[in-house]
Formats: structure tokens, sequence, C-alpha cells
């Protein structure tokens, strides 16, 4: 099948290479010249396992980029767009980018296609590109028949080729039988089982995608405040979340207590379905506060390592080990490293901060030019004369360290654990001051 993306973000790239992967011809569009330049090159913006190995293997064979949409859309039997939704400054997600996709495909098309959201947006967002689509095609005074259809995308960051390669399921939003049947054709290369190919109406399929941001970002804030409590009560959150994990009902997934959620996806998703129900007369209370939880998490975190130095942190310096959101990535946006690191520096704090992925996005974006923060070559490196250690991002090579060696590096044997990454008896036998989340 011959399928055009438009975007080479994260979603648009990790969606081309999988399907290029499975045999179909993929283009994937954008408008950045260079990033075009390096992907036909083989060089890949982003980090994700098993990513640029996937290009890879089929650029220029099933796998092409171009920055021409006219060149290429006439042999697209479907146009996925899948450029971003940004969060706008009411809170909403910003379309604009979707809209000027839109607009383009309705001034180029010829002949039927199946147009596909790819991209996050609000209940109705997809009848709205139809509906600029069909205007261009009017303004040109031509008949051409096309379909739309919303199938948003359920990838995690750090396992999304494995999630598109092996998904749960696969939504699709439409109106007619045909678009259906055209969308369970491209997706059944990946699946055997008919129950993973969900068929609904495409604002039921729009919605799908904020309800299940909204459903595990909850289930990370409700487990964050109660750790917030088990700390006031003398509990530790470490076994209450063994405790209430074992029900079925409820399961382990997204309970592990931390320093909040980041990343582009739940921020942005959550703070639009906020805006998308009040826009609609509802106030929506629940994930309001869970967004607003999220936010203080992180500075009840910071407040930890100020009042354990008394308020005054000029002049100390800040082991911090992760940078990224999460494992697996290179992704930094709403990182709680961000927000933490900001705060250390504010207070006169010196940083030398190690992430396996991150470093270059942390350097040459969030943090450039900022002479008080450095970074290290390994997670030892960063602990030399390190008054204590910040971890912020559960990478794996984080897990097991040698405490002897970090003794032997710091100044002073304090951790401030953002991620409850280590047994607490252990700690204390090798002496270490232990501060997580959810313990006191």
């Amino acid at each position: 099948m011959h399928i055009v993306i438009v975007g080479t973000g994260y979603v648009g790239l990790v969606t081309g290479a999988c399907f290029a992967e499975m045999g179909n011809i993929v283009t994937c569009v954008d408008v950045d010249k260079d990033k075009i330049e390096n992907l036909n090159n083989g060089i890949v913006p982003i980090y994700e396992p098993g990513l640029k190995e996937l290009i890879g293997d089929n650029l220029h064979k099933t796998l092409f980029f171009s920055t021409n949409l006219e060149e290429v859309i006439s042999d697209a039997e479907i146009i996925f767009i899948a450029v971003g939704t940004p969060m706008d400054k009411d809170g909403s997600a910003d379309l604009s980018a979707v809209f000027n996709v839109a607009s383009s495909i309705g001034e180029l098309i010829l002949k039927q296609k199946i147009v596909v959201s790819k991209s996050t947006v609000p209940v109705g967002a997809t009848f709205q590109i139809k509906e600029i689509i069909q205007e261009q095609i009017n303004k040109r005074g031509v008949q051409v028949d096309f379909e739309v259809a919303s199938n948003p995308e359920f990838l995690k960051e750090g396992a999304a080729i494995n999630d598109f390669m092996k998904p749960d399921r696969i939504v699709i939003g439409a109106e007619k039988e045909g678009v259906f049947k055209k969308m369970k054709q491209l997706y059944s290369s990946f699946f055997r089982a008919n129950d993973r190919f969900i068929m609904m109406d495409v604002a039921s399929a729009e919605m799908t995608k904020y309800a299940a941001n909204a459903m595990l970002a909850t289930k990370i804030s409700f487990i964050n405040e109660m750790a917030n409590i088990c700390e006031r009560v003398g509990a530790d959150v470490n076994n209450v979340r063994v405790g209430i994990g074992s029900d079925s009902r409820i399961g382990y997934d997204f309970i592990y207590p931390g320093i909040g959620y980041g990343g582009t996806c739940f921020p942005k998703d959550i703070s639009a379905l906020i805006k998308l129900g009040k826009d609609n007369g509802y106030n929506p209370t629940i994930i309001s506060s869970v967004n607003e939880l999220n936010k203080k998490q992180k500075e009840y975190f910071f407040e930890k390592i100020l009042n354990r130095f008394n308020g005054n942190l000029e002049g100390l310096t800040f082991g911090v080990w992760g940078l990224s959101f999460k494992p697996e990535t290179d992704d930094m946006r709403e990182a709680a490293s961000v927000y933490v690191i900001s705060k250390l520096l504010e207070h006169g704090a010196l940083v030398k901060a190690y992430d396996p992925k991150a470093m270059v996005e942390a350097n040459s974006h969030y943090f450039k030019g900022i002479q008080k923060i450095t970074y290290g070559n390994s997670k030892y490196d960063v602990l030399k004369g390190a008054d204590a250690l910040v971890l912020l991002t559960e990478w794996k090579e984080f897990r097991s360290p040698d405490f002897d060696e970090l003794k032997k590096q710091m100044k002073q044997a304090i951790i401030f654990d953002g991620r409850n990454q280590y047994r607490t008896f252990e700690l204390e036998k090798n002496e270490f001051e232990y501060y997580q989340i959810g313990k006191i």
C-alpha cells in the first residue's frame, strides 16, 4: 500500500518506519529541509530504541523522505497527518499545523484518498480537517472523493517500536465501512486477533486517546498523593504500593511513586481535555486535580533538598542522575529535571549532570550557555566532590550502583531519590542519608 505521512516527529517517524518494515511504500514529508536531508542520510533526529536501525534497513527501499507533498501525494492511498499539537497558552491543543496540512491536502488531491488524523486532536477536529479539505477542493472547482478517519496513537516513548509492531489495540474512528476495511487491511500484518481492531465513530476515537492518557496520569498522581500522606503518618508507600497492586482490579502499572509525569503527551493532553470540558460547559474536577498535583510534586521534591540544607544551597555541588523525562528517550519536554535543576541553579548551587542520552539536548536547549551546570562522562564522574546525589530518571544503569564508590567520590553521603530506586536498609548500612518519596 502507498502511504504518505506528513510530519517527521516522534509519531510520524515511528509510524512510517513500522509501516515500511511491513512492505508498504511510505513517504514521510516535512517542511524542515535540514531534517529531511539528514533522514535521507540515515541521521535520525530523536533517540528511540530500534528506530535508527529500522529506518536504516528500509531507507530508499520502502521508506522515503521528502519536502515536496505535491510530488508524492498522487500515488498515496492513505495520507496520515502526524504533525505536532502543542499546548497553547490557554491549555488547549494548538491545531494550526494540523489545519495547515489539511489545507495543503485540499489544494493538491486529484483522486480518492483517505486522510487519517494520527495527531492527538480534540473531539471535532477530524471533521474540521474534512471541512478544510473540502473548502480547498471547492475553491479549485473540481470533484474529488475523499474520506477522513481518526487513528489515535498509543505509543510509549522508549518502547514505541514494540508498541507499534505488537499493538494491544488499533482504534479507528470513521463514518463509512469502506474506510474501516481499508484501515484493517493496512494494519492486518500487525495482528491476527480481530478483537484488537476496534471500530467506532470519529468523536469516540478522538476522545479515546485523551481518556487513556487521563486515566494513566490519574494513577500516577494518585500514588503520589498517597506517598505524600504516607510521609505524614509514618507509613511506607513502597509497601502500600505492593499491597494495593496485588489487587487484580488495580494492578502495578503506573503506581510507582515519584516526582510526577512529564514528556509531551500527558501534560498537554490533560490540559487539552480540561479545556475541552470547560468549553463544553463541564468542569472536570478529577483531571484538574491530577494536573495540579503533578505540578506540585516536583516542587515538593525540591523542598526536600532545600530543607535538608536549611534553605541555603549557595556553593553546594549536586550530582544529578537523569535528565530525560523517562528512561530510553532523550526527550526532556516537561521533564522533572528541568524544574529541579533550574531551582538548584537559582539557589546558587553547582550542578554536575549525567544522562545516557539526553545531555546533548540539555546542553543545546534547556541549559544552553549556563556555566554552573556541567556534564560528566559517567554516573560516577558527576559525583566527584558532590554534596548530594539527586536521582531524577530511573535509567537501568542507576539501579545497582556501587555505593562504596559513591562514598569515595562524594563530599557528603546524601541521596535524594525521586524514583524510589533503592532499599532503605542498604543505604543505612552504608551510612547514607537517604531521602525518597513517600517514606520518612
